[in-house]
């Protein structure tokens, strides 16, 4: 990558020693004009961009059983997402408050908030669709939904939802992990793939894990199955 930088900086002192000596014509033959900027630019940049292979399975059982995934994935990743977005905006807000009377408050009308918005909505979810919002919180956010309970509430509230969870069988202590639960790098390709197809927005996880990486990985493993 330095390699790659040090070259592009050498082109680019050389390219102005050569501005005095060219005509302007010659210049933009060599540079990019972006519509509506007065300036030049020597490259585009591009967001990222995969290169997904055909999805191949086993055996029927696989191919039913990751549409379904697919099927319940996108349905509660936008509150996965939204859960994300309103712990940032309540961190955010919370730094400028510097009682702890008022900063408590504060939390408490923001939980209010989003339990009277989305309760009912959370409510219709299944058991497996609890489940995979329980992950995909913790993707966006690196915090369990139990550490989240207990931080914007107390310790025993936190606690009551974890007991009354797994009475459903739903731990939300539940971690995301694509480097070694193959269900869960299901689920970050199954998110890669819409966002590739604008059907879901991009949310980058706050996890450290390459999309691509876990790809070859999980792969190769199963190929050494067969």
């Amino acid at each position: 990558m330095w390699k790659w930088f040090f070259v592009g900086c050498m082109w680019g002192i050389s390219l102005t020693a050569q501005v005095e000596d060219k005509p302007l014509d010659s210049i933009q033959e060599k540079l990019i004009i972006i519509e509506g900027d007065s300036l030049f630019h020597a490259s585009i940049a591009l967001d990222e961009v995969f290169i997904f292979g055909k999805l191949e399975f086993s055996s029927y059982e696989d191919k039913l059983r990751y549409y379904i995934l697919k099927r319940k994935t996108l349905k509660v990743y936008p509150y996965a997402k939204l859960a994300s977005e309103r712990l940032v905006s309540l961190n955010d807000s919370l730094k400028s408050i510097k009682s702890n009377r008022k900063r408590k408050k504060y939390t408490r009308h923001v939980q209010k908030y989003i339990e009277e918005e989305f309760s009912e909505e959370l409510k219709k979810l299944t058991r497996t669709e609890g489940q995979i919002l329980v992950k995909l919180i913790y993707r966006q956010t690196g915090k369990t939904a139990f550490d989240l309970v207990k931080e914007l509430r107390n310790g025993w509230r936190a606690f009551w939802y974890n007991t009354t969870a797994r009475m459903f069988k739903i731990s939300i202590k539940e971690e995301f992990s694509p480097q070694s639960v193959h269900e869960d790098y299901l689920i970050e390709d199954i998110l890669q793939r819409a966002f590739a197809e604008n059907k879901l927005q991009r949310q980058k996880s706050v996890l450290d894990y390459d999309y691509a990486s876990l790809t070859n990985k999980w792969n190769q493993q199963q190929k050494e199955k067969k």
